[in-house]
């Protein structure tokens, strides 16, 4: 390996970083560790490996100029041999890392080395000449290193520095030192990249020490970016690389054409970063910043797919921030600072309330999106925050690691327990004051005045949390795939990963066994009790006559449904049991006619599926019931498997992988398959006043707030008084606390939020805004105001009406749209079942007197064969 040393105290320094960046490394040497030019270097590197050798230290306190160098970000700091020669090593340098010290020695100091064996990495003989005596003290550095006294490979290397033009090696020597483990470092001086008179050209010594492996003397070579992703896989040979580090450009040979000068003729170049070799010294890797389209003839960006994680988001962003639709959220992101910040606030808040693995994986995604969003709004890319990272990482001085105060939480908690005990009297006692939510103390909703919110503040607090799908979708898409080139093999693998359940077969078909749905009496009673409730509402819902309509003397129409034949329920379980949802999925299935229904629903640990489950699929008349989960159970039902009929739709709620799964089958034509709707978080929303009753009100919230973290409930009160509000405040402190589900709702609770109206006329009007997928009327005369409901999924009227019973048993289906999708869809009923056919016939009087319209509309379209269809028979009709 070559290592240029650079004399940062030279006028041609600049150019010298330029030309010889791409090596692994290079030696930078000063008059002292203070040279302005030099923490401007470090300060400012790209993933250079900078070894910093000083030629003066201050006598009085050298190892804090050590510090300040690596601190600064220099890989190593060479130090001449006297600086450990009358130095305790153990009290001075054990602090410092020692692949992060190199020594610098005499041949006649290298006997001493041994004692700095522990202390430092690098160990650079300075050699006068090249003479036999020279040579054969590096090839004694060698053989300490061989037979183990000075560890080859890893942290430990040995390099042979000439620093003197006149005595330079030749391209030979500097292959035989690589033969022996031994890197070479030259001075500037004698390097170039082109082919000057009395100069190494750069490449070519580079190459001296790296011997290709294959026939045709070339060099396996990996292209990656500059975070490291692989780019692809070509060859080099010595022309490509001296051609490389000549042009500063991805050269690379190609066996069938030669050199290739990669981007030459698509546009897609790369500007060379750096150049490194594998530990067999007979292969490379490419570092390069790549242009256009990307590194691969396909014109995507690398050979083995797209990229993927933080890189792949980063790219997007890019992307979205040049193409964005004007207005939408996207645009808004990168237009409005306010906004962003006022998102990474929220998300760094949700982070630090964030308690399970799966949440904290959740929210901190969150956080990296809108902190992306920040970085390339101003122009920042990811790499250069990998920078940042990487050069701390560099730091050897620790910080105290105190936060600021205003965000020191040990602090203020100590405060108020000192306040506290300071104060402590009967009020002391009483619930603490609204908005804190830590883990013992009050749960409470954020609160506003709409009339103190301005227009865009009402809007902002219409957005739901953004659902990152990119992510999602990359990690659902392989699963959907699995199943659909393995089919039955992948269900059973996927499941076994991802349930912990090693199935022999995927389907248990109909009839099924009378042991698999042993109920108890009162379960059975109560799944039949909201059967014949759900199932009377959605028959009534059918329209057994056909819509006939004559449009005109002779023209009728007629429009008529018939059933969805195969349609694929998804019923959310594993270790749950949710018979609710087979209910409200199955019902309407069986009352539309569908003739093949089948139930897909993770099995359970011992690989069966609730009985509940079991007993309705019967019930409602299932063929298959599917004992899978997952994004593997919807790609089963979309593609069909050896034992999973293929279905024409799918519904029915999930997680956000069931939800992305089914989105990403419904948009391949392919699969020919639709589904019910998009899904989201679960959300409701109440409109309050006077008449309210407080512990009614909370315990509604609480309802759906339990849910998941991610559920946000909302209370618009409507002329409510300070105590009436205050009551259900307390109630819903009260009775969340006393829920098994405690602690979904102290994460949940915090994102929800109570508004204050003055009218109904107000309160309607958010509501229809927010369109809540469940909204309940708390309101005298509540059924008065169901008229002016324009957007929600399913209205709970008055005080006896709760949430609850439209889950379970009323008759009304649960399966409704979220995310405020119910501005355009409906919840799942008996038409979602159903596909609607229309058809015409017309009498030989009808096509007379409607034909003259027919041609003419055509005529104008330009469809001549149209006109056409009707024109021969409007010529026999008119004897023409």
């Amino acid at each position: 390996m070559i290592i240029p040393r650079i004399n940062i105290a030279a006028d041609s320094y600049k150019d010298d970083l330029t030309a010889f960046s791409a090596l692994p490394n290079q030696v930078l040497v000063v008059p002292t560790p203070d040279n302005d030019r030099l923490l401007d270097i470090l300060k400012n590197q790209h993933k250079d490996a900078y070894w910093v050798q000083p030629l003066a230290f201050d006598p009085q306190d050298p190892l804090a100029q050590i510090h300040t160098l690596l601190d600064a970000g220099a890989d190593k700091v060479v130090l001449p041999y006297a600086a450990f020669s009358n130095t305790d090593l153990e009290s001075s340098f054990s602090h410092i890392p020692q692949e992060r010290l190199a020594v610098t020695l005499t041949p006649a100091e290298f006997a001493h080395l041994d004692r700095l064996l522990a202390t430092v990495s690098v160990f650079i003989l300075e050699l006068a000449d090249t003479s036999a005596e020279s040579l054969e003290s590096i090839k004694a550095a060698a053989q300490l290193a061989q037979k183990g006294l000075l560890p080859r490979g890893g942290i430990k290397r040995v390099v042979a520095s000439f620093a003197s033009s006149t005595a330079t090696p030749g391209l030979v020597a500097i292959s035989e030192l690589g033969r022996l483990g031994v890197d070479t470092q030259l001075s500037t001086n004698v390097l170039s990249t082109g082919h000057e008179d009395g100069k190494l050209n750069l490449g070519e010594a580079f190459m001296a020490t790296i011997v290709s492996d294959r026939a045709d003397g070339l060099f396996p070579t990996v292209v990656v970016d500059e975070q490291g992703i692989s780019l692809g896989l070509v060859y080099s040979s010595l022309e490509s690389v001296v051609e490389s580090f000549r042009t500063r450009k991805g050269v690379y040979f190609s066996r069938t054409r030669g050199l290739w000068h990669k981007g030459a003729s698509s546009g897609s170049t790369q500007d060379l970063v750096k150049v490194h070799v594998d530990c067999d010294s007979d292969a490379l890797q490419f570092t390069v910043h790549q242009h256009g389209t990307g590194f691969c003839h396909n014109n995507i960006r690398g050979c083995f797919g797209p990229s993927s994680g933080l890189a792949h988001l980063d790219q997007t962003l890019k992307n979205r921030k040049i193409s964005a639709p004007a207005g939408s959220y996207t645009q808004r992101l990168f237009k409005d600072s306010n906004l962003v910040q006022s998102k990474i606030m929220e998300e760094a808040e949700e982070l630090c309330e964030a308690k399970t693995p799966q949440d904290i994986a959740w929210e901190t995604a969150d956080l990296f999106y809108f902190a992306l969003v920040k970085c390339v709004a101003n122009g920042v890319s990811l790499r250069d925050v990998e920078q940042q990272l990487e050069n701390r990482s560099r730091k050897i001085t620790r910080r105290p690691g105190h936060a600021k105060p205003k965000w020191d939480v040990s602090a203020k908690e100590a405060a108020a327990a000192a306040a506290a005990a300071k104060e402590a009297t009967p009020a002391a006692a009483a619930p603490t004051s609204a908005h804190q939510n830590s883990k013992s103390g009050r749960i409470s909703m954020k609160s506003y005045k709409m009339n103190a919110l301005s227009s865009e503040q009402q809007s902002k607090l219409l957005l739901r949390p953004i659902i990152q799908s990119n992510d999602i979708m990359a990690r659902v898409k392989p699963i959907v795939e699995s199943v659909r080139e393995r089919g039955d093999a992948a269900l059973i693998e996927l499941t076994a990963k991802f349930d912990g359940v090693q199935l022999e077969s995927t389907v248990i078909s109909a009839p099924f066994s009378p042991e698999s749905m042993i109920l108890d009496e009162k379960t059975r009673a109560a799944i039949d009790q909201a059967y014949a409730n759900i199932h009377k509402f959605h028959a009534a819902q059918l329209q057994d006559k056909a819509l006939v309509v004559e449009t005109m003397p002779g023209v009728v129409c007629t429009r008529f449904a018939r059933p969805i034949e195969r349609v694929g329920l998804y019923v959310p379980g594993g270790t749950a049991v949710l018979p609710s949802t087979a209910l409200m999925l199955g019902i309407p299935a069986a009352v539309a006619g569908c003739t093949e229904i089948v139930i897909a629903t993770p099995p359970r640990k011992d690989g069966s599926i609730v009985p509940e489950v079991m007993y309705v699929a019967h019930k409602v008349g299932a063929s298959k019931v599917l004992m899978a989960g997952g994004a593997q159970a919807v790609a089963a039902m979309a593609y069909g498997t050896e034992s999973c009929p293929k279905v024409d739709k799918i519904c029915g709620p999930g997680n956000q992988y069931v939800t992305a799964a089914k989105m990403l089958t419904q948009i391949d034509s392919s699969s020919l398959v639709s589904i019910d709707m998009p899904a989201g978080p679960s959300e409701l929303l109440v409109i309050a006043d006077m008449t309210s009753i407080p512990a009614y009100v909370a315990s509604d919230l609480l309802s759906q707030a339990e849910h998941g973290t991610d559920s946000q409930v909302v209370l618009i009160a409507v002329g409510l008084t300070a105590e009436h509000l205050a009551a259900i405040e307390d109630e819903v402190h009260e009775q969340a606390s006393r829920l098994p589900r405690v602690d979904i709702v102290r994460e949940s609770i915090p994102k929800s939020y109570i508004i204050e109206v003055e009218s109904m006329e107000d309160a309607m009007k958010f509501s229809n805004a927010y369109a809540p997928e469940h909204l309940i009327l708390h309101l005298e005369e509540a059924e008065k105001h169901v008229d002016q409901v324009m957007n929600a999924g399913s209205v709970f009227v008055g005080h006896w009406s709760p949430e609850s019973c439209g889950d379970y048993a009323s008759g009304t289906n649960h399966t409704l749209p979220t995310y405020g999708y119910a501005r355009m869809y409906s919840g799942v009923n008996t038409d979602t079942f159903l596909k609607h056919i229309t058809s015409q016939q017309l009498t030989r009087e009808g096509l007379d007197a409607i034909g003259d319209t027919v041609m003419r509309l055509a005529e104008i379209e330009g469809l001549e064969a149209h006109r056409n269809a009707v024109g021969v028979r409007i010529r026999d009709i008119r004897g023409l």
